[in-house]
């Protein structure tokens, strides 16, 4: 399977998302890889994830949910975990418009605090997200009614020596949904070798394979995206 790569920019508030998806028509579905910044060696982060969901047949979008200028300029952003989903929420609005997108089932993989952010839009959306993956990260702060609220299969990935790991099992507790907990090598996510950040990302796409339901219909061969010109903001937004 040849995935095309293509770099995208989806409006959200007043802002634009930076991401890159890479697709291809025959992909079993789509999973979104969200961090909450925009920051290099998080990119190089996601890049080695997505490589390895992609070898499973999926898709992938991997979106920064904060604009470098928030992440160097506001150190509490990436803890507005409202925010954070409503930006979530916005980049699912422009894949439910991509005709190459829309039919494809969609799974949500998360660290940091994006990880409360992908909670908090599934809750919201319970129909619309087939499964979440969690590598550890900060689920917690997602709060006690969403998490208690959701629907959707549920990974965590946590690292055994992972000094998290009490508060992460709080919250893993709550969940109602179908859900599982792996323990994997090492401590948390900023810290591992490429190596061990693989096996993670191989135990994610192992379960989405196994979780995400199938796709609603075939997409054409022949397709194109719906981007923007010169990154116009939408009247509401400008």
């Amino acid at each position: 399977m040849k995935l095309r790569t293509t770099p995208i920019s989806i409006p959200a508030e007043s802002i634009w998302l930076d991401g890159t998806l890479s697709h291809a028509p025959d992909v079993r579905g789509l999973v979104l890889i969200l961090q909450p910044g925009a920051n290099p060696i998080v990119h190089k982060r996601q890049a080695l994830i997505a490589g390895v969901v992609q070898g499973a047949g999926f898709a992938t979008l991997s979106l920064d949910l904060l604009t470098r200028h928030e992440e160097q300029h506001d150190p509490d952003a990436s803890f507005n975990v409202t925010r954070l989903a409503e930006r979530l929420l916005a980049a699912n609005d422009w894949i439910e418009h991509q005709p190459p997108l829309e039919a494809l089932p969609i799974g949500l993989l998360a660290f940091g605090t994006a990880s409360a952010a992908i909670v908090r839009a599934a809750a919201k959306k319970d129909d619309r997200f087939g499964a979440l993956a969690c590598l550890a990260g900060r689920p917690d702060l997602a709060g006690a009614g969403p998490l208690r609220s959701l629907q959707a299969p549920t990974l965590f990935v946590v690292g055994r020596e992972d000094p998290g790991t009490a508060i992460l099992r709080q919250a893993f507790d709550m969940i109602p949904a179908d859900r599982e907990w792996r323990a994997a090598d090492g401590g948390e996510i900023e810290h591992l070798a490429p190596e061990d950040l693989r096996q993670r990302a191989s135990l994610v796409a192992e379960w989405l394979r196994k979780k995400m339901p199938p796709r609603r219909d075939q997409v054409p061969d022949e397709f194109e995206f719906d981007l923007p010109e010169d990154h116009a903001l939408p009247p509401e937004a400008s």
